[in-house]
This record gives C-alpha cells, sequence and structure tokens, in this order.
C-alpha cells in the first residue's frame, strides 16, 4: 500500500512523458491510497488541460470517469490536525501536507512528483523513479 499525490494520478492516466512511469508504480503497488482532496485537485488538472487546448471537454469528462472509477474506494480521510502542522512545520501547502499526514497515518510512503515534498519529507515521500528502483 502507497500513497500518491494527484500528479501521480494524473500521470496515470493523461497520456504523456511520465505515464509509463506511473503506470510502473501502479504495476508494482496497485493499492494506492489517496485523501479526499484528491478528486477537487484532479478535477483542476483536467479542467485547466482541457482549457489550454490539450484534449477536449468530452476527453477531459472520460478521464474524470475513469479516475472516479479507479480510485474512488481509495479515498481515505486525512488528519487535518497533522495535516496543518505538517504544513506549518516543513512551510508546504495544507493541501499537499494532506498527502504526507495520511501517508503516515497509514505508516506508508507517500509517492509524487511534487519536488517541495520530496526535499520537505524525505523520510515519507519519494519519487515515481525512486520508488520504481528501490
Amino acid at each position: 500500500m502507497i500513497v500518491v499525490d494527484t500528479n501521480v494520478v494524473a500521470y496515470a492516466l493523461i497520456e504523456g512523458t511520465h505515464t509509463e512511469l506511473a503506470r510502473k508504480v501502479r504495476e508494482i503497488d496497485p493499492e494506492w491510497r489517496l485523501p479526499e482532496l484528491w478528486q477537487h485537485e484532479y478535477l483542476n488538472i483536467l479542467a485547466t488541460y482541457a482549457k489550454q487546448g490539450g484534449v477536449p471537454v468530452r476527453t477531459a469528462q472520460r478521464l474524470w470517469r475513469e479516475g472516479v472509477r479507479l480510485l474512488a474506494s481509495a479515498t481515505r480521510p486525512a488528519d487535518m490536525v497533522l495535516s496543518l502542522e505538517l504544513a506549518v512545520e516543513r512551510g508546504v501547502s495544507a493541501y499537499d501536507a494532506q498527502f504526507i499526514a495520511l501517508a503516515i497515518s497509514l505508516g506508508v510512503p507517500c509517492v509524487t512528483e511534487d519536488r517541495r515534498l520530496l526535499r520537505a519529507f524525505p523520510a515519507v515521500a519519494v519519487s515515481m523513479s525512486a520508488f520504481c528502483r528501490a
């Protein structure tokens, strides 16, 4: 079991340069967990991508449904008090801190490509490539 950041979800579902690596992460450990926030972030990623002309709205809608179908049952509540504490102590957003708080609560790593999280939480956060090498 691992916690994955929303960017890993997006890389796995939206074809691009990081898709193969994100899918390898899922192949190695398909038991992904995410805080409830992931859906809001993923929706925003899709909306931004569609607004910038990356995909038609219908494709973004399909990607939304696919993500929810695959990961709705993986959603877990994050400890908001711990998230607040981590955000303040390590200088990250409270949004990002929720992924780390969930990973800490579950005793698992958080796979992310967010450089700020990787620097602020080296004992918990791991990049996709490092996870795949381990």
